[in-house]
């Protein structure tokens, strides 16, 4: 069987002037978009240049990924490429007790 592919994409290197909603039309064309969501500071609360989309299908976040990785979007060259699943964390403190 198929290894599946993600209906989320990780963007990186985006301009510091990217909003949630510019990004969102940026990657609109390619199908329906579930979130869009730019990753920011927690004190400045400014982009950190990174985000993620979310497509409702695999084929358009395929599509939009194909689309998109090595385009200039504000003068900046963009990364595109299919959201990594995050493994479940481990609580550091009980590591490795016996």
């Amino acid at each position: 069987m198929a290894k599946r592919f993600t209906t989320q994409l990780f963007v990186s290197r985006l301009s510091g002037y990217t909003t949630d909603q510019s990004l969102r039309q940026l990657f609109s064309p390619f199908g329906q978009i579930r979130e869009a969501r730019l990753i920011k500071d927690s004190q400045t609360q400014r982009p950190k240049g990174f985000g993620f989309i979310t497509f409702e299908s695999e084929d358009d976040a395929l599509k939009a990924m194909k689309a998109m990785d090595g385009k200039i979007v504000d003068g900046r060259l963009i990364f595109v490429e299919a959201a990594k699943e995050e493994p479940p964390t481990t609580d550091v403190n009980n590591k490795n007790k016996v």
